[in-house]
């Protein structure tokens, strides 16, 4: 499958709040594909739909800022900041006819972003997305608590192999190649930064739920699950099934329209790429 940087040109772009990030622009078309990774990924995890759909469509993957091979500082990390530096992209590089693609926490800032911005998109694509789940006070402070204490016996690098390994429904061998660049990348800053990071995010996906206004969400919009999604929900405190998380969040959507896809897990993307691939064209088409 390659690396990222061994198979597309990756471009930099300084946002208005001076961060720089990282992306990927690819193809060409009357629609574009911004693409949004989840929580500790990048823009890789796009890889075969860029591949496949940059034939039809112009397709960008964004590394958000912290993560791939965007900046890193101390950002003020939430779902706000993420959207707002999505949007600024939108703006800076006039695109036009544009569709969201979020992955898992990629998904929630997407929502976000056209919460806070509605005229930022056209459509929007959500895979495995952050935000239809949802946790009380008490399940928030359950569900830091045990990644904590998780993370207590394990390093950085061996929980972020761990935590994509288990994402997975049937792992595929070409998924190392993903794991191996982001743990290259992850040795190029201080462990410390990666952790602040994404304690920040997990933090932030709590405590800026988004279901409540999901009705506001008018864009058509294109929901896509895997049935053996091991994340969504955490069964540790929600032990119902992913199709019930994912209908219960698409019928709060006026326009959305939901697929299953079966022996899949989180990252469906990569897992069942070939019917990814298949429902957006039919979805953008």
């Amino acid at each position: 499958m390659g690396s990222l940087a061994a198979d597309f040109a990756i471009k930099y772009l300084q946002l208005s709040n001076g961060y720089k990030v990282a992306y990927v622009d690819e193809g060409a078309g009357d629609a574009t594909i911004l693409f949004i990774h989840g929580l500790g990924n990048y823009a890789m995890v796009w890889k075969r739909q860029l591949e496949h759909l940059k034939k039809y469509y112009r397709c960008i993957s964004i590394d958000l800022p912290g993560n791939g091979y965007s900046d890193r500082a101390d950002f003020p990390f939430s779902m706000h900041f993420f959207a707002g530096c999505v949007y600024d992209l939108v703006q800076k590089l006039n695109l036009k006819n544009v569709c969201l693609a979020g992955h898992s926490m990629g998904g929630q800032v997407a929502i976000t972003l056209l919460l806070n911005q509605p005229d930022a998109a056209e459509k929007l694509i959500l895979c495995a997305p952050a935000g239809f789940e949802t946790f009380s006070a008490f399940e928030k402070g359950l569900y830091t608590s045990t990644i904590q204490l998780a993370d207590m016996f394990s390093s950085e690098e061996n929980s972020l192999k761990q935590s994509i390994r288990s994402s997975f429904y049937k792992f595929p061998a070409y998924a190392d190649e993903m794991i191996n660049e982001l743990v290259e990348i992850m040795k190029r800053y201080p462990m410390r930064n990666h952790r602040q990071m994404i304690d920040a995010c997990i933090n932030a996906m709590l405590n800026e739920p988004v279901f409540n206004r999901l009705h506001e969400v008018k864009q058509p919009t294109l929901v896509l699950f895997g049935e053996r999604d091991a994340l969504i929900p955490n069964r540790l405190i929600h032990p119902v099934s992913t199709r019930h998380i994912a209908e219960k969040g698409a019928e709060q959507m006026p326009n959305a329209t939901l697929q299953m896809l079966s022996q899949c897990g989180h990252f469906l993307q990569m897992e069942k790429a070939d019917y990814v691939n298949s429902y957006i064209r039919d979805f953008l088409d």
